[in-house]
This record gives C-alpha cells, structure tokens and sequence, in this order.
C-alpha cells in the first residue's frame, strides 16, 4: 500500500471562501488522513482473495485509491484475465470498503476493480467548479484518467447511487469502453416535480403535473441557510461529536455489516471518509439542487446510450429511490437490451442489506459478457 495520501488544498465548508473562521474545524476533529486508512485496512483484512491496494495517479497528479480483486484459488491467472474485468463505483458519501460483502464473491470469476471516486475517501480531493455540467465532466474525466492508467480496455462498469449517474455518463461519452452497464439504486434520474399552475379561469396546464401547496416562507429561509453549506457539512461541525453523529443518524451502517464487525468499525469508516476536507461533496452539491434532484437529470438524456450496451438497473424494493425510473429508462431504450429487477427486503444500500442475492445477479450478468 503507498504510504500516505498526499493533502489536497484546503476547502472550506461554507461556499464564500472569505470566512476563515472555520480553519479551526480540521485540529477539533478527531479525524485524519491516516485514521481512514487504519480503519480501512481492518476491513479489507476480511478480503480472502488476492488483493492489491495502491493509488493510481491521473496526468494531473490526482490520484484514485484502487483495489484489484484476483481469484487466489485459480491456478491460471492468464484465464481469469481473459475475462471482462468488473469496476465498482461506490455513491455519495462512500467507499471502497462499503463492497466488502461483495469483492470475494464476484472476483471468483474474473478480476474485480474498485476505486474511491475523485474527492472521496482515500483518492486525491481537489477543487470542483460550481457548475453542473463541469462538475460531472471533472468526475467522468476522472474515471476515464483512470481506466487509461489502469490499462483496462473495456469493462462490466457498475455504479451505485450516485456512481450510476456518474457511470452513466461515463458510458453515454465512452460507450466502446463498456460492456454491460449496471446501476444499482442509482441517484439523478427522475425530473423535478414542477408545481402545477393555474389559468386565469382556474384550470390546471398540464395534466401531468402535480398539484402541491405552496412552500412556507420558513421553510425557503431554512432551505436557504442550508444551501450555503456542503452536505455533509454537520458531521465537521460536530467536531468530537461527529462519530456519534454518525452513528446515531446511520445506525443502519452497522447493523448491516455486524456479524462481520462487532464495534463501530463501519460507522467510523463512514465517519472518516466524510470528515475530510470536502471535494467531491463539493461536485455533488454543484450537480444538485434542493431535496436532492439533479440539476442535469439523467433522463434526459439516457437515450445517447448506444441502444445495443446492455443495461441492468438493481433497485432496492424497500429503498426511498423510486424504481419507476428504471421502468422509465426500459421505455425509452430497446427493451430488449434493458433489464430491471428488485431484489426483496433490501434498502437503498442493496449490496448490502442482500448481499448474497446482490452478489448472484451480478454474478449472473457477468457471466452473460464472458
């Protein structure tokens, strides 16, 4: 493993960089660089495959922290290497270490390559532009640095919540690079609701347009406080209370990797991973609007994918990202080429609220590539 990350520039959570009253919050939090990687190694020692851990470094210096997963137990390597490599892209807020339920499983077969996105755990986090289509761009643009680094030709890419939207993306403007395209609960794809208007008469434009009561005055003024902040803004704000934080808010975390860790492990892993200086936090908040829609939604423009890239979208039944959508995208692509399926009492984290359901349905659409 390379021995340290280097520090990306220092970005504050509030969005006028003016203030300098929080450049106090990095000493009060009791995170670092160094802690995300120890609490990351003890999850990874749970890996039974051959493992390789290392930073790859992009043109620009960046660099992505990357896991290649290969079958220890196959005595052929050069078999294992024929087959099309499987890249997992982990969602807002993640990392690498959330798949551990997944990386043994489904590297039986074929190498399996998992990174930390730009700006999230362990990979480099730089500076993010605060328009949508830029911010995305950055993020592609990185994913693709990536792949050209790595060497891989193409690949079974897969990407969850907000890694399908960016995966998507990356395989509208890559497509040769692709060979078959899941996305689990993936985030970005519906349009924002619009309110419904009214003539002068009374009568309703649109008939598909939902009726709703105008917002209170109180809720834009909370709305707009918020706005100023990075998502994940409360949890550095918390200070020496943030790992508490995350633990009451997201006791889920642990309850879904518990018979593998009997402490906090996994709430601290999220804990580090977003105590950090904020990057890709930054990009996602420049590709989102208020309540979480995105400001490009995905489809839109779905439809630029070759009608030919296979396509699986794995939703969650009881998960608070609507399934419609990936009814939606069967409509508007060749249904023979496009697949959804719900995978019963699992939540928006599906890999691993039913990771052994997770694991044969990947496994399953793999196997059709080679």
């Amino acid at each position: 493993m390379d021995p340290a990350t280097t520090t990306a520039p220092m970005q504050n959570d509030c969005e006028t960089e003016s203030s300098s009253v929080w450049s106090w919050w990095p000493s009060w939090r009791p995170t670092s660089m160094s802690l995300l990687k120890t609490t990351e190694s003890k999850i990874l020692n749970c890996i039974q495959n051959d493992l390789w851990a290392r930073f790859v470094t992009l043109p620009n210096q960046d660099r992505i922290w990357t896991l290649t997963l290969t079958n220890k137990a196959v005595r052929k390597p050069v078999t294992q290497a024929a087959k099309t490599p499987l890249v997992m892209v982990h969602g807002f807020g993640g990392g690498v270490g959330l798949w551990i339920r997944n990386l043994d499983m489904l590297s039986r077969s074929r190498p399996v390559y998992a990174f930390d996105l730009l700006g999230f755990g362990r990979s480099s986090r730089p500076s993010f532009p605060s328009d949508a289509e830029k911010a995305e761009e950055q993020f592609v643009n990185s994913i693709e640095q990536w792949r050209q680094s790595v060497g891989l030709e193409n690949m079974i890419l897969l990407g969850h919540s907000l890694g399908g939207y960016l995966a998507t993306s990356y395989a509208i403007q890559y497509p040769s690079r692709v060979s078959h395209l899941i996305l689990v609960d993936p985030w970005g794809f519906p349009e924002r609701p619009q309110p419904q208007t009214q003539t002068q008469e009374g009568q309703s434009q649109g008939p598909e347009v939902v009726k709703r009561r105008p917002i209170p005055r109180w809720v834009k003024a909370i709305a707009a406080v918020v706005s100023l902040f990075n998502p994940l803004a409360v949890i550095r704000a918390a200070g020496p209370w943030g790992p508490g934080l995350v633990n009451r808010f997201r006791p889920d975390f642990k309850r879904k990797f518990e018979d593998m860790f009997d402490d906090d492990t996994m709430t601290q892993y999220i804990y580090h991973c977003n105590a950090q200086t904020p990057s890709g936090e930054v990009g996602f908040r420049a590709m989102s609007e208020s309540l979480g829609w995105a400001k490009r939604p995905m489809l839109q423009r779905v439809h630029l994918l070759p009608p030919s890239m296979p396509l699986t979208m794995l939703y969650g039944a009881q998960s608070w990202v609507d399934s419609s959508s990936g009814d939606r995208v069967a409509q508007i692509r060749s249904q023979v080429h496009t697949k959804v399926l719900l995978i019963n009492e699992a939540s928006h984290h599906v890999y691993a609220d039913q990771p052994d359901e997770f694991n044969r349905v990947v496994e399953n659409i793999c196997s059709s590539v080679n």
